[in-house]
This record gives C-alpha cells, structure tokens and sequence, in this order.
C-alpha cells in the first residue's frame, strides 16, 4: 500500500467494519432475540442458536425434537422446557427420565427454573438460555 500525501509512512491505518456488516448475522441482536433462545457454547455445533417459538420445547437425540442434539450422549427424549409461565418470569426445564441426566448451573436436577443466563449441560452440550432481551447476560463457559 502506498502512503498518501495525508499519511505519515509509520502511522497506524485502521480499518472498520461497516455497520451492520450483512455477511455476518447478529444472532445477539434485538431482532433475533424476540423469543428465548438456547445458545450452545461448548460441544458439538458450538455456535448454534436455538430460537424456542413454543410454550413447550423438547430437547433430545430423536430428529423429533425441537431441539435435535446428535450425540450418544443425549437421550432419545432428554428434557423439555416450559415456557408458559413467561408472562411472570418463569421458564422450567424438567428432565425426562434421561440416562445422563440433565444440569443447570452445575447441579444435576428433575425440574428447574431458569433465567436469563442459566446454562444448561445435556450429555456433552452446554448450553446458555437467554430471555426475550436485546443484551445478552454474561456467558460462562468455565473449563
């Protein structure tokens, strides 16, 4: 690159991207974030991003499920969430008689409540829930 007659030959150029940059989706954005959703953040499909559109939202093995999770690790039929107490801050997860059981925060459990920024593990996916908020809570992703 040749220095203009503006530049100075040592300094610094920065470059910035555009706002919004179209080729890469803003899966944190108000717009994508109309319904909770499930993030995972450590496994397998690190990255994916669940959008939960029903009162009740199944979690297992079985290509059935709304949330399809391919791993031996997973049950056919592992948990499912409960969105209906929504309107007063209440989302469940309950697990469904799985071999490996599903945790949140860290504890292993039948029914749970969950809230912005519960993480969830199911077999070898660890996974952030997150309410209907443009802002994202702080994401643990621990070791």
């Amino acid at each position: 690159m040749q220095p203009t007659a503006n530049n100075d030959m040592g300094a610094t150029e920065i470059f910035r991207m555009p706002s919004p940059d179209s080729t890469v989706p803003d899966l944190t954005s108000a717009g994508a974030r109309n319904r909770p959703t499930l993030a995972i953040v450590k496994g397998p499909e690190t990255g994916a991003l669940f959008v939960l559109k029903d009162d009740i939202t199944t979690l297992g093995r079985d290509p059935s499920n709304d949330v399809f999770l391919n791993d031996m690790t997973v049950s056919r039929h592992h948990a499912k969430i409960d969105l209906r107490g929504m309107s007063s801050g209440l989302a469940t997860i309950e697990d469904l008689g799985s071999l490996n059981g599903t945790w949140v925060n860290g504890a292993i459990v039948n029914k749970a409540s969950l809230k912005d920024g519960s993480t969830v593990q199911i077999g070898t996916f660890r996974m952030v829930f997150h309410i209907n908020s443009s802002r994202p809570a702080r994401i643990e992703t621990g070791a």
